[in-house]
């Protein structure tokens, strides 16, 4: 099977990674495994090669699908997962001993002998961060984990886990935070950080819950979207969402482009960003997101778009 698109890669760590990253969070919650057997294998068709998933996802049956389906196509992908968040009352956090049974449980259920990227969900303040940095260190000596990151950390929590790192040790190699045009606020906080320290950032809700698809328009709701179903709507559909929603939207046309493919552009323009991760229920939202990826704006457009969208 050859990809029908030819992303551009950057790197995580030591790993080579195409720029567009599918997000595994609706695999065995919105998507049974037929349907998402069908979302990876248009991702694999479009060169979307890098796999984000978590133990939590699917109340760990986004692991299980994905462990099945790509059984003999493992060495073509690179696949990172998480933990640390709830996954019961006796598994969660990032205690030694748990992050080892974390790690062989995630190996278990995505059938494999080594995680790519093996993220911190969330900091842990039961647990001294130096204490998990020693137990994944230790499983990267063992080869079952190739590089380690985390995820939702501020700033602040980089550089006091940068501070932990022992000399000649794994460290942390990503950073995966939430970043999108309308929720800026990392720009000022773990990005710039993430910059200082040398780590790759990987960007999630790129699209802020399918706002920035371009589907949305004041009084309606797409049938079948995340928020068509979100006691969230009445908080994000406002009158003043929509007027930045339209001004972004003026602003992609004006130059060729869909909203589509600004949100995506740029967040590929900050220079430490490696892989957007964007999720998908469909083949048809993967190809689009994969094909979002061709437009990369200039210092010149990020600055108009900073001028007229304040942080918030």
């Amino acid at each position: 099977m050859t990809a029908t698109i030819r992303l551009p890669t950057r790197r995580i760590g030591s790993l080579e990674v195409p720029v567009v990253g599918l997000g595994c969070n609706n695999f065995g919650s919105r998507l049974d495994e037929g349907r998402t057997r069908r979302v990876v294998d248009a991702a694999l068709e479009d060169g979307v090669t890098f796999f984000d998933t978590a133990d939590i996802y699917g109340r760990t049956q986004s692991e299980t699908f994905l462990g099945r389906i790509l059984e003999g196509r493992r060495d073509r992908v690179v696949i990172a997962t998480k933990f640390g968040m709830e996954v019961d009352r006796t598994r969660r956090g990032a205690a030694p001993a748990y992050v080892r049974r974390a790690l062989e449980d995630s190996l278990r259920r995505l059938r494999t002998d080594r995680i790519d990227l093996y993220q911190l969900h969330e900091p842990d303040p039961a647990t001294p961060i130096a204490d998990t940095l020693e137990a994944l260190d230790g499983l990267v000596r063992e080869g079952k984990v190739r590089q380690i990151g985390c995820s939702n950390f501020s700033g602040a929590q980089l550089l006091e886990a940068s501070a932990a790192m022992k000399e000649g040790a794994a460290r942390f190699v990503s950073v995966q935070n939430e970043l999108n045009l309308l929720d800026r606020a990392d720009e000022q906080d773990a990005l710039p950080v993430a910059e200082q320290l040398g780590l790759a950032y990987i960007p999630y809700f790129p699209l802020a819950n399918g706002l920035l698809t371009g589907k949305y328009r004041p009084g309606v709701v797409p049938e079948g979207s995340r928020l068509a179903s979100s006691r969230r709507a009445e908080q994000l559909l406002t009158d003043g969402t929509f007027a930045r929603l339209e001004a972004l939207d003026r602003f992609a046309v004006d130059r060729g482009h869909s909203i589509l493919e600004l949100a995506f552009g740029w967040l590929l323009a900050h220079p430490p960003v490696a892989s957007v991760i964007a999720g998908a229920t469909t083949p048809e939202q993967v190809r689009a997101n994969a094909a979002a990826a061709g437009w990369i704006l200039t210092a010149d457009e990020m600055e108009l778009v900073a001028a007229g969208l304040p942080i918030l």
